[in-house]
């Protein structure tokens, strides 16, 4: 954290090349100031204005009374035996999110939050259960990145060891739209993190506007919440398909692709046993999918405390994938991972102060029915 405390100051942190320009053309810099703050900032990992010896003694100094460098705090770190690590992160106003990491041979996957807590109320999702309380800031969603370069660093002699990023952690990425695209621009830019917008990927429970606004300003690798093939299921589990119906979410997704022919739209596909897994709901997704360059990513459900679900046994997820496969279909079968540290698929929880009443609602409505 820089030494700079004042509440109204600008982050830095959350400031994409445009804005970081516009910020410092305030103070009479040049453009390539941007550059060199940024690099300091992303690259370096550094929060102390004073540590960057490019810059001007003066430009320095007002920096300091400015500005601020401030990521999200680290309330708490776990370890899960396949390597996957999860982060508590404390923000300004006493809420938490949570951030995972994700180890693989070939790459490094941090899992990322656009909300605290989650607006939509997807049945199957403990996020979901904990209701909402607001969007998260630029800063904060990129602050989480930065936390993480750092946290593995101290780990890894200071390689970068974050590869790929997913909006995948607590809320829902496109309902916080004009936070979370500087976030990503950041991701990609060369003098930040320079990921390439196939290592960025963006998951959605259908938002369909919204999609097509992403495709014309920051076209990322885009993942769907599907999890179901027709628009009465789905209305159950994802009730955001009464607002988007299926019919719409994937004419969204075939222009999201139009312009680009190899890319695919990878659809997140939850297995509840006796609620999505039959045979039949296979031919139907076959079906539902047909005008659609996809990828299924089939999904072991992850339980949590007071679902009403149960996961898929191995058998049926495998005759489901199989019948996919069958029909020309890509689909693959996703590994469970952090499921011993809550960190997996849907698990994500944090310490929300609920605005909805919601998770008070399900604690009620779970001691009548019991």
């Amino acid at each position: 954290m820089s030494g700079n405390q004042q509440p109204n100051a600008p982050n830095l942190l959350g400031l994409d090349r445009e804005a970081m320009q516009t910020y410092l053309a305030s103070l009479d810099e040049k453009p390539f100031r941007a550059t060199q703050v940024m690099k300091w900032i992303h690259q370096q990992g550094f929060d102390d204005f004073d540590a960057m010896s490019n810059l001007s003694k003066p430009l320095r100094a007002r920096l300091k009374e400015s500005a601020a460098i401030q990521a999200p705090e680290v309330l708490q770190g776990q370890r899960g035996a396949d390597g996957t690590r999860k982060w508590l992160l404390r923000l300004y106003d006493g809420n938490c999110i949570e951030t995972v990491f994700i180890p693989e041979e070939d790459r490094g996957t941090l899992c990322v939050s656009s909300q605290v807590g989650c607006t939509l109320n997807c049945t199957f999702c403990s996020t979901a259960q904990q209701g909402f309380n607001r969007n998260l800031s630029s800063a904060e969603i990129i602050g989480q990145l930065w936390v993480a370069n750092r946290e593995l660093g101290r780990e890894h002699a200071g390689r970068r060891i974050v590869t790929n990023v997913v909006m995948m952690g607590m809320g829902e990425p496109l309902l916080n739209f004009d936070s979370v695209v500087p976030a990503m621009k950041i991701m990609l830019d060369d003098n930040a993190y320079g990921l390439s917008k196939r290592r960025v990927t963006l998951s959605t429970a259908g938002v369909v506007p919204a999609i097509d606004r992403l495709r014309d300003n920051c076209p990322v690798s885009l993942a769907v919440s599907l999890h179901a093939p027709n628009n009465a299921l789905r209305d159950q589990l994802v009730p955001l398909n009464r607002k988007y119906p299926l019919e719409e979410l994937l004419a969204a997704c075939r222009r999201y692709v139009a312009d680009e022919p190899r890319r695919r739209i990878t659809m997140e596909y939850v297995m509840l046993d006796g609620i999505n897994d039959s045979l039949d709901h296979a031919r139907e997704l076959i079906a539902c999918l047909k005008r659609v360059p996809a990828k299924i990513n089939l999904i072991p459900f992850n339980p949590f405390p007071g679902t009403p679900y149960r996961k898929s046994s191995q058998a049926r997820i495998d005759r489901f994938r199989e019948a996919l496969l069958n029909a020309g279909l890509v689909a693959v079968t996703r590994k469970t991972r952090g499921d011993d540290i809550d960190a997996a698929c849907g698990q994500l929880a944090g310490r929300v102060q609920d605005r909805t009443n919601r998770s008070t609602r399900l604690r009620r409505a779970a001691v009548t029915s019991a």
